[in-house]
C-alpha cells in the first residue's frame, strides 16, 4: 500500500473487557472507510495504510481510560514499531484475573466436572456472553517470548483442558484482542496468543510445539493436562488465515474458526483433511466479506459454517458490522463453536446448523443486530 504505515501499536486493555454479563466487551474504535480492496490471502500480510482504521463493532462499545490505535502495517517496519510500542506500553502480569460473571464457586464448577471424569474439561454454565471462571494471564511468554498464555486459575485434576491457539490481525498485537482470549480460558480452555500471524501456520505450529513440551515436562503447571490430539485455532484477519492453514499442515489441528478473514485466491479450506471443519464469520459490510464466502463456498466437501453478523450501527465509518466485528462485539459465536467443536457439547450443533437457531437467525446478545447462518456436510 502507498499510504504511511501506521506508526503507534495497540494497547492491550483498551478491549480487555472484565467479567462481562453480555459480550459487550470493547472494540476498537477502528475505521475501514478508505481501505483498499480485500488482500487477505495464505501467501501475503494483511496490509492497513495510515487512513485506514477499523470500525467499532458497535456503539455501545466500552472503552478503557487507555485509547485504542489502528492497527499498524503488516510489514516489518510495523511490527518492530509494534513491539518497541508494546515494551513500553503493556505490563506483564502473572496472576491476572477476571472474576467469574456467576455465583457459582470454582470449587463447585471443579465438583461438577468431576461427575464425568472423560473428556474435556469446561467451566459449568452455557452463556457464552459471559466469562465463568477466574483466569490466569500472562503476557511476553510463548515459545518467543511474545506472546500471551491465558487459563482457568483452578485447573481441573480429573479432565484435560481444550487448547485454542489464537491469531492476532496482520500489524496488531495480542493484547488488542484481550477481550477474547481472556473470554475463551474462562470457559476452561488453555489458550495461547500468537505475537503475529503470517499466514502460513509457522507461528501457531510453533505454539503447539511449546505447549506439547510444556505437556510432558513433569515439572511444568500443564504436566499431562492438555488435550493436544484436538485442538482448536482462531483469529482475526490475517489470524483467521494462520488458523485455516495450521488446520491443513498440523494434524493437532482439528477446527478452524476464521473471524473476519477468508483466503483470496480461490479458498483453501477446500484443502482440509477429511473430517475437520471450518467456520468463516464476516461482517456485513467487512472489507473480507468476498474472500470470506469464497472460502466457504469451494469448501464443498468440509464441514464448514458461514456466518455473517447483520444490523450493525450504521453510524460509523463502515456503516454496519464491518472487519471489527467477529473478535468483539461477535465473540460469543467462537466461544460457542469451539465448546462444540473441541469441547464436545453436541447439543450446540443445533445453534449453527439448521433453518432456525441461536446463531442460524437469532438476535446478536447485548449489540444490536442478528445472526446469518449457513452450514453444509454437518
Amino acid at each position: 500500500m502507498k499510504s504511511k504505515f501506521l506508526k503507534f501499536a495497540i494497547v492491550a486493555s483498551a478491549v480487555a473487557f472484565v467479567n462481562c454479563s453480555d459480550d459487550s466487551s470493547a472494540s476498537p474504535n477502528f475505521d475501514t472507510s478508505h481501505m483498499n480492496d480485500p488482500i487477505l490471502s495464505s501467501s501475503s500480510s494483511l496490509e492497513v495504510s495510515s487512513s485506514e482504521t477499523i470500525t467499532p463493532a458497535s456503539s455501545e462499545s466500552v472503552m478503557s481510560s487507555s485509547s485504542v490505535a489502528a492497527p499498524a502495517s503488516s510489514s516489518s517496519e510495523a511490527l518492530e514499531l509494534a513491539s518497541s510500542s508494546s515494551e513500553k506500553q503493556i505490563e506483564s502480569s502473572s496472576s491476572e484475573t477476571v472474576k467469574p460473571a456467576s455465583s457459582s464457586s470454582e470449587k463447585k464448577v471443579e465438583s461438577s466436572s468431576s461427575e464425568a471424569p472423560k473428556g474435556i474439561f469446561l467451566a459449568s454454565g452455557k452463556e457464552e456472553e459471559k466469562d465463568l471462571l477466574q483466569v490466569e494471564y500472562k503476557e511476553r511468554t510463548g515459545w518467543d517470548g511474545a506472546g500471551i498464555l491465558s487459563y482457568p486459575k483452578q485447573l481441573s485434576s480429573t479432565q484435560k483442558h481444550g487448547v485454542i491457539v489464537w491469531g492476532p490481525g496482520g500489524g496488531t498485537e495480542p493484547g488488542a484482542y484481550g477481550g477474547m482470549i481472556k473470554r475463551l480460558a474462562s470457559h476452561g480452555f488453555v489458550v495461547i496468543a500468537l505475537k503475529e500471524s503470517p499466514g502460513d501456520a509457522s507461528q501457531a505450529i510453533k505454539a503447539l510445539d511449546w505447549l506439547e513440551k510444556k505437556n510432558k515436562d513433569p515439572n511444568d503447571l500443564f504436566y499431562q493436562k492438555l488435550e493436544l490430539t484436538k485442538v482448536g485455532c482462531s483469529g482475526h484477519s490475517m489470524g483467521g488465515l494462520e488458523s485455516e492453514q495450521a488446520a491443513i499442515k498440523d494434524k493437532r489441528v482439528f477446527t478452524a474458526f476464521l473471524n473476519n478473514s477468508g483466503d483470496k485466491n480461490g479458498g483453501v479450506i477446500k484443502n482440509f483433511p477429511e473430517g475437520k471443519t471450518a467456520a468463516v464469520l464476516y461482517g456485513e459490510v467487512g472489507m473480507e466479506k468476498p474472500n470470506a464466502i469464497k472460502d466457504y463456498e469451494t469448501a464443498t466437501n468440509v464441514k464448514s459454517c458461514l456466518i455473517e453478523m447483520t444490523g450493525g450501527p450504521r453510524n460509523n465509518s463502515e456503516g454496519g458490522y464491518g472487519h471489527g466485528s467477529g473478535s468483539w462485539d461477535g465473540m460469543a459465536a467462537t466461544v460457542a463453536w469451539m465448546r462444540w467443536q473441541i469441547g464436545g457439547e453436541e447439543f450446540r450443533k443445533a445453534d449453527f446448523v439448521g433453518t432456525t437457531g441461536k446463531y442460524i437467525d437469532g438476535n446478536i446478545i447485548g449489540h444490536q443486530g442478528k445472526w446469518n447462518t449457513k452450514c453444509k456436510n454437518f
